[in-house]
């Protein structure tokens, strides 16, 4: 791991009132609902976050695969429906999605289970340890009891590995693999750019591969002085490819366990 400094000189000082980030400024590469959460979460822990959205979602560019799916899902033809990503969700939402109460759901992460419940829908298995699409398939022959040749529709971004389809694929069920959005760039403030380059930030929180893609392209290379926090083992390796060094990695996929993470790698170096 890396070696990192904060900006403040926070780190070897005692941590104030709970507050082991005071004094660090730490990026949050995503906005909206999440961001406005972990900005919150970041702040009790004394740190001052930049929400600087780093990727966005976009309509799938086969709309009438997805309307057809969405169809097929509504009329029960699925014993299966296998989610992915909280967007995923909010596509459902937008198109007043059917989900069949005979049709069982597969959510790949706490995440993603609460924004189904949220929405309206139904989870009836998530991952117990790996919270991706490879601990979902270590975990689904005992989740359906050995079943064989079920119809599985998977929903993905369209830049997603076919981890989840390909394996699914590979046991004997029937999978129709669909894209139900895009993830795109989303260009940040040249201050952002300026402020991570000249080592201003203290930590960089990275929560996918498409995050990691954005990082390394947009503000990279990144001092070795800034923390390098990934969400999980997949997103730490989706970085790898990419050349982006990762410094710590959440235990569990989760924004707690992520900030966690950053909390530990603070004490540590206090």
């Amino acid at each position: 791991m890396t070696e990192f400094e904060p900006i403040t000189g926070a780190i070897g000082l005692p941590s104030h009132a709970g507050k082991p980030l005071s004094g660090w400024r730490v990026l949050v590469p995503r906005g909206g609902p999440w961001g406005d959460g972990v900005a919150g979460a970041l702040r009790a822990r004394g740190a001052t976050p930049i929400i600087a959205p780093l990727i966005n979602f976009a309509p799938t560019d086969d709309q009438p695969a997805l309307e057809a799916a969405l169809a097929k899902l509504a009329a029960g033809e699925f014993d299966w429906l296998t989610v992915t990503s909280a967007t995923t969700v909010d596509v459902l939402s937008s198109y007043d999605a059917v989900i069949p109460e005979t049709t069982r759901v597969a959510a790949v992460g706490e995440t993603t289970a609460a924004a189904l419940v949220a929405a309206g829908y139904h989870a009836d298995i998530v991952p117990s340890e790996d919270n991706s699409a490879k601990g979902l398939l270590e975990e689904w022959e005992a989740a359906t009891e050995g079943a064989q040749g079920l119809r599985v529709l998977a929903l993905r971004s369209a830049i997603a590995k076919q981890v989840l389809s390909i394996g699914l694929a590979e046991a004997g069920h029937t999978v129709d693999a669909v894209v139900a959005y895009r993830t795109v760039g989303v260009p940040v403030a040249q201050k952002v750019v300026d402020d991570v380059r000249s080592g201003r930030v203290n930590a960089v929180l990275v929560t996918s591969g498409s995050v990691a893609e954005q990082v390394q392209e947009q503000l990279g290379p990144i001092p070795d002085s800034i923390l390098v926090a990934a969400i999980g083992p997949q997103t730490q390796r989706d970085a790898a490819e990419l050349g982006l060094r990762v410094d710590v990695v959440a235990r569990e996929r989760s924004a707690e366990s992520l900030i966690d993470a950053v909390v530990d790698a603070a004490i540590a170096h206090a």
